[in-house]
């Protein structure tokens, strides 16, 4: 074993010593005592959501496979492997997403995570088995072979482009880069489409495929996570969707409390697509403004719990976040309104900071101090509990960690939004959807008449993405020099910065970070890095 190996293992131990003994002092104060009365462990808000990320990033780390990348579906949260482990490919789209994450912020070598990234797509590209570029749900992670008899997946299909897209965009002009667009350009999106030639004039997608079976009977066609997919296919190079995909699925309103929000069940659905895409500020061809149903969304979920605290002991001001998770009698789609029984997601929770920052952050902080000893492990949060069946999941779940991960990021630097945000996809995705930034005063209503707003003057966060990073194909393919980019640029920036006040232009505006812009084009970037020591994923990052 080298010096650097020895010395990782030592800093492991040490490191998990001193995590693991303030849960022990509170295991044995609390021994023989209910669980309403259990001693608090107490951590700042910042760094638990430093070690969520961290503990979530060394979920996709740990778990994926070392010849495939193909990354587990779930794993108990103890490190252990699971006895029968699965892979998933949208988990593998997230651990695809956390490569650029982890070396921002220090947790891994960027030469190491580029090699993950490279050998999980030269594997998803030339040996894993599609059919007209889409991929089985689940799947040996050691083989890539189907399990369980699952679907061809349309939307998890889309989870691991995402993935790789992000990756290709962070190693720009590398052969991760290829290889993602390469898989991004095989997609069939008319065979899934119109149920592979059968229904030429159907504009939804369908939800997958069996070989047995043929084409599943439903299709993405009512709000849910699903722009996600819609914007990957109409930004699609080759045979992208139609414009009138878009408009061709179902939006209805539901109300809960005096709040409006579009009909979506777990906190999930709300949540997933905002963690790649900018929706902030925009609305559609057809006047929705899709940030504010979630940000609406989310304060329904913990209303709906608040309402029913009287007849559930998970409940309360900071115990909320219904979703589909593990519960006590297996997997189950939780919502509000909807059906639930008492079992609450940490992680869908903690996913509400983009829009609801001061009560994600709470519910966060809640969950920590109260039952850290029996929910938090190697991965952080376990999926989900329930204090009525005093019942806390052993496990943690890929996809749910992820999008923990993903969100916390977005609001700390925005990269993951800025990363996407880069790619000539987006425009064109952007625009066949009609998404568009307005100007209105707050609080902005759920949907507008179409015409009715004024759009920004400005140019939009993706052209000023485009303009940092010299994309000039985001400008309809004029040819212009890096000078005139940047001196463009400059203008701008002193058109913003009004009487030498600093103007934040935020993670919406393509940069990784806080960006102050001042007089004169001054551009300072705050790229936010973490700060704790985490050196037991693989080596310490040189700086």
């Amino acid at each position: 074993m080298n010096s650097l190996a020895q010395e990782t293992q030592q800093l492991v131990k040490l490191r998990n010593r001193i995590l693991v003994l303030p849960l022990l002092i509170a295991a044995l104060l609390g021994s023989g005592r209910s669980l309403q009365a259990a001693p608090r462990t107490q951590i700042g808000q910042a760094r638990l959501l430093a070690e969520v990320q961290y503990r979530a990033f060394r979920f996709f780390w740990e778990k994926s496979n070392r010849t495939t990348g193909l990354t587990y579906d779930r794993a108990p949260n103890t490190g252990t492997e699971p006895k029968e482990p699965v892979a998933s490919i949208a988990a593998t789209g997230y651990a695809l997403s956390s490569l650029p994450i982890a070396v921002e912020h220090g947790w891994v070598s960027k030469h190491a995570a580029y090699d993950r990234a490279l050998l999980t797509l030269r594997y998803v590209h030339d040996k894993f088995r599609n059919e007209h570029g889409w991929y089985y749900h689940f799947i040996d992670p050691r083989t890539g072979a189907r399990v369980w008899n699952c679907e061809l997946s349309s939307i998890d299909t889309a989870l691991l482009l995402l993935g790789a897209l992000e990756a290709g965009r962070y190693w720009r002009g590398t052969e991760v880069d290829r290889l993602a667009n390469a898989v991004y350009d095989r997609i069939d999106w008319t065979w899934m489409r119109t149920d592979g030639g059968a229904k030429p004039d159907k504009m939804t997608l369908a939800m997958g495929w069996k070989p047995e079976s043929g084409f599943l009977d439903n299709d993405w066609d009512h709000y849910c996570e699903l722009m996600y997919l819609y914007l990957l296919g109409m930004g699609a190079k080759t045979d992208p969707l139609p414009t009138e995909s878009w408009t061709a699925w179902k939006r209805t309103v539901v109300e809960y409390g005096g709040r409006k929000t579009l009909e979506g069940g777990p906190i999930f659905m709300h949540q997933m697509a905002h963690e790649y895409y900018d929706f902030k500020d925009r609305r559609d061809t057809l006047g929705w403004d899709y940030w504010v149903s979630s940000q609406q969304a989310m304060q329904i979920n913990r209303q709906f719990c608040l309402d029913h605290a009287a007849a559930r002991k998970s409940y309360g001001p900071n115990l909320w976040g219904l979703n589909a998770s593990d519960g006590p009698d297996g997997y189950s789609a939780f919502g509000a309104p909807g059906p639930e029984n008492g079992t609450l997601s940490p992680t869908g929770a903690l996913a509400a900071i983009q829009f609801t920052p001061d009560i994600a952050k709470a519910a966060g902080q809640e969950m920590y101090s109260r039952f850290s000893d029996r929910l938090w492990g190697r991965y952080g949060f376990s999926d989900s509990f329930n204090l009525d069946r005093d019942w806390f999941d052993p496990d943690v779940l890929g996809i749910d960690l992820g999008m923990a991960l993903l969100a916390i990021e977005d609001v700390h630097s925005g990269l993951p939004q800025h990363l996407l945000a880069s790619h000539p996809a987006t425009a064109r995705a952007l625009k066949k959807a009609g998404l568009h930034t307005t100007q209105e005063q707050t609080p902005r209503p759920l949907q507008r008449p179409p015409g009715t707003t004024r759009r920004s003057s400005l140019l939009s966060p993706y052209s000023l993405s485009a303009l940092q990073n010299g994309d000039l194909h985001s400008f309809g393919g004029v040819c212009v020099s890096r000078p005139a980019v940047r001196h463009c640029l400059n203008k701008l920036l002193d058109v913003m910065a009004v009487d030498n006040k600093p103007r934040n232009l935020g993670v919406r505006d393509g940069y990784p970070g806080q960006v102050d812009i001042t007089k004169g084009g001054a551009v300072k970037r705050n790229v936010g890095k973490g700060n704790l020591p985490h050196t037991d994923i693989v080596e310490r990052r040189s700086r």
